[in-house]
């Protein structure tokens, strides 16, 4: 008898586990389908500025399409990867293409880029000087210490006519040690974090402070108005993307997302909001 009742508990326990376990699998495939809620939620890690503001605007129009935005708000350049191959984000949009690119050969990050969404021209400020031209000899130049936008800093100093650069050089990947003519002398600072370059510019540190457009109007200036000299718009190269792991770019939510961020609503308010400093692409 205690053994007959022994094996009908063992083979009640055993269906309960295999029923609450088909009902688990079940949810997950529900939450991973395509009418799960979980796919019905974009998360997305952003800078402050202009990325977080751009997709607050954003949120209305994936509304209409089904899809609700979360946006995580990051103050660095480092931790967006990181929540995004830890699965923490859906996407993170803060990054250009080259920082991308360089991001993945060093921590081997399985990312794609879903789609390029705006350029963000890097500007020189400085309390001391209205021009590069008045910048004196040995001047000290201060600048992000991510190497990814020394190429594109070098680029801008050279085209100004400040530098010249070594032949043969992709002056996109251009380092410092590849400056071939320096007639003013000038000394390169890079031991800034990005985000702490405004602050070096509104203590009075060095003679000029290189800065990137986000950070920038995040601490309240206006690069068209308060730089010295800008970046060309149009390098096209320092796209700012939305990256995603590698694969769910075929995900409807990511397709929807980056068909908002292209589309004319949002590309007019990027030109209204920030008069030029933010320039909408579709690539």
């Amino acid at each position: 008898m205690k053994k007959w009742l022994l094996a009908l508990l063992t083979a009640f326990a055993v269906f309960a586990l295999a029923a609450c376990g088909s009902s688990t699998e079940k949810k997950d495939e529900q939450a991973g389908g395509d009418g799960g809620k979980d796919d019905k939620e974009i998360v997305v890690g952003a800078s402050n500025v202009p990325h977080a503001v751009i997709l607050e605007e954003a949120k209305p129009l994936l509304k209409e399409k089904g899809y609700d935005l979360k946006i995580e708000t990051f103050q660095d350049y480092v931790l967006p990867n990181k929540s995004l191959q830890e699965g923490d984000l859906d996407a993170n949009y803060f990054q250009h293409i080259p920082y991308f690119e360089t991001q993945k050969k060093e921590h081997g990050y399985k990312f794609t880029n879903a789609g390029g969404i705006h350029v963000e021209p890097i500007g020189v400020y400085s309390k001391k000087y209205k021009s590069l031209n008045e910048l004196p000899k040995g001047a000290t130049i201060l600048m992000s210490s991510s190497v990814a936008d020394h190429g594109r800093v070098l680029k801008m100093l050279e085209k100004e006519g400040l530098i010249k650069l070594k032949e043969g050089v992709k002056k996109e990947e251009a380092m410092i040690e590849d400056i071939a003519e320096n007639k003013k002398e000038l000394k390169f600072d890079y031991n800034y974090e990005a985000a702490l370059l405004p602050q070096a510019y509104n203590n009075g540190e060095g003679d000029a402070v290189l800065i990137n457009s986000n950070y920038a109007i995040d601490a309240g200036l206006k690069p068209l108005k308060d730089a010295i000299a800008i970046e060309d718009k149009e390098d096209i190269p320092y796209i700012n993307i939305v990256a995603v792991r590698s694969g769910d770019e075929k995900k409807e939510k990511i397709k929807a997302l980056v068909e908002v961020l292209h589309s004319k609503e949002i590309q007019d308010f990027m030109l209204k909001e920030w008069n030029g400093a933010v320039v909408p692409v579709s690539k």
